[in-house]
């Protein structure tokens, strides 16, 4: 199996200008496929011709020596010789329709998801229900939380389709559950990094640090408060001469939000000092890792999926207090790893207007996120109990600490991921030789992007048949070949000069109707078969140039 990545290079950095999750995950993802895929080629679709030469360089910069093949927007059909697509987000419906010019069954499609909130995200997962997606093809879920949202997003469009259309069979992509995964070699810190960082922040033996890694947005990643009382709690519990310090490493969208956490922190934990460090900057990631005893996130937002930021603090040793939310609960093992926190959120039923003022475009998607995150709580109760008994004993941190490492090295280690994702692949492949032979193909395979002499059809007075019979309008080829090279010159004429025969087709044509009135099957009779269809529709463009004329049309 030699899989062929979509490859958009914004996808797969983290130096464009929104340095959001997906890049980092992309990111990830593509350094771990050219380290670890066990690929004897390495196959891309691009949409942009440079694109090309950039995965060539990834792949090469990989240290791989394998053969590197492309295939453009122009040549799609290549794609059956890989056999699948590894799209980095969800929407798979669109190439799911792209493919259909070229039978469903030529290959197979896989996306992942990241966030399932936005309106983009929802409508593509939505429109898989009428998408030409097939059993053979996959929407990667990263936790068994997010495929119940996609399960319950594509079971209401369903459930509105039955009503509205009677609809009696629904084919849906596979919806496997395969986390994403971390180098977990980046997260190994020597005494001496640990030593420099703390020194860094100032730190001593008794000072307890406590890192939230990611980007700091109450309103679209994790609301602080509740962290922020919770230390408060637990500071006010050490013994005398112990200190805490919250250093938060990310990135504020704004200068609004920036003195939003620094009036919350001052108001909300006044006992502890916070300290803010550029998430974007290697070196004050650095410090962050190497510095922290302990590392919190208490994520409320809907926004949320996975969370790649705990497996990478267990993959450096440090316990883990999180909430009790979306992918957390696959990833971090309750006072083993360290603790998951309870949260509470609203029953069903009683986030209409939410969703309705999303919809509308009232309320923007980071206003959506945040008003729903509003009504998502976390206990602080708990969350103070933990830090306490972290603070408390070193041994208790040391002891989850080690168990996160050995589970982000055995579970989350992408030299673990990359395989499943084959082992996807290879299925989705059997699937597809078992299933796709059994696909009646449709006439119109894309309704929305029709054949135009189909769609259009009942425009012209008459359509161009094979037993159209057409005749010269000058008084030989030679003239007739002379005028179409005449009028080849024009612009107008030469703009569409993909869809034109060549010098010799057209020699070929003139020559065939110099010998008198016959009917178009007779005028292409010399053209190699592969390209008959091609000339044959082109002989409406000779009638268009005035070179040949309609002297009979099928039943007259």
């Amino acid at each position: 199996m030699n899989p062929a990545i979509y490859f958009h290079p914004e996808a797969y950095t983290t130096s464009g200008p929104r340095l959001m999750g997906r890049n980092a995950a992309g990111e990830s993802f593509l350094r771990a496929f050219l380290a670890y895929s066990s690929n004897t080629e390495f196959w891309a679709q691009v949409h942009m011709p440079e694109h090309a030469q950039l995965f060539a360089t990834a792949v090469q910069s990989a240290g791989r020596s394998e053969p590197v093949k492309v295939v453009d927007i122009n040549h799609l059909g290549a794609l059956s010789q890989p056999g699948v697509v590894y799209f980095p987000g969800p929407v798979i419906g669109d190439h799911a329709w792209h493919r259909a010019a070229f039978g469903h069954g030529g290959w197979s499609l896989c996306g992942i998801t990241h966030t399932t909130s936005s309106a983009m995200a929802m409508d593509a997962l939505a429109g898989l229900i009428t998408a030409p997606v097939q059993a053979w093809d996959a929407v990667i879920c990263t936790s068994t939380a997010v495929k119940e949202n996609v399960t319950r997003l594509l079971q209401a469009q369903a459930d509105y389709l039955v009503q509205r259309l009677g609809v009696q069979r629904l084919i849906l992509p596979q919806l496997p559950v395969i986390p994403l995964g971390i180098h977990t070699r980046d997260f190994v810190f020597t005494d001496e990094h640990k030593r420099a960082a703390r020194s860094a922040l100032g730190a001593d033996a008794n000072t307890h640090v406590v890192l939230f890694m990611g980007r700091l947005s109450f309103h679209a990643k994790a609301h602080p408060l509740a962290m922020y009382q919770a230390l408060e709690r637990a500071a006010q519990g050490l013994p005398a001469g112990h200190n805490v310090v919250l250093v938060e490493c990310g990135w504020h969208a704004n200068e609004s939000i920036t003195d939003a956490y620094g009036n919350a922190a001052r108001l909300a934990c006044p006992n502890v000092r916070v300290v803010t460090l550029d998430g974007r900057k290697a070196e004050d990631r650095l410090i962050a890792w190497a510095s922290a005893d302990v590392f919190c996130s208490l994520s409320d937002s809907v926004q949320e999926t996975f969370g790649i930021a705990p497996i990478e603090a267990m993959a450096a040793g440090i316990p883990v207090v999180v909430a009790d939310w979306d992918g957390y609960k696959d990833t971090v093992r309750d006072r083993i790893d360290g603790f998951r926190i309870p949260t509470l959120m609203p029953g069903a039923g009683l986030g209409g207007d939410l969703a309705l003022h999303h919809a509308l475009e009232i309320d923007n998607y980071d206003m959506y996120c945040g008003h729903t995150g509003s009504l998502v709580a976390v206990e602080i109760d708990a969350t103070a109990q933990a830090f306490a008994k972290l603070f408390a004993s070193p041994e208790l941190r040391s002891q989850m600490g080690e168990a996160g490492r050995q589970r982000a090295r055995d579970v989350y280690d992408w030299e673990v991921i990359i395989p499943q994702y084959e082992a996807l692949w290879t299925r989705l492949g059997e699937i597809r030789k078992e299933q796709a032979p059994a696909l009646k193909p449709l006439p119109q395979p894309w309704p929305a992007r029709m054949d135009p002499f189909h769609a259009f059809a009942s425009y012209p007075t008459q359509a161009l048949t094979l037993k159209t019979v057409l005749d010269l309008v000058d008084a030989n080829a030679r003239i007739a070949t002379q005028r179409v090279a005449d009028y080849r010159s024009l612009a107008m004429v030469s703009f569409a000069k993909v869809v034109l025969p060549t010098d010799a087709e057209v020699q070929t044509v003139l020559d065939a109707a110099a010998a008198g009135p016959m009917a178009a099957a007779e005028l292409i009779h010399s053209i190699p078969g592969e390209r008959q269809a091609f000339v044959f529709r082109a002989l409406v463009w000779l009638v268009k140039l005035g070179v040949l004329k309609v002297v009979r049309s099928e039943g007259q």
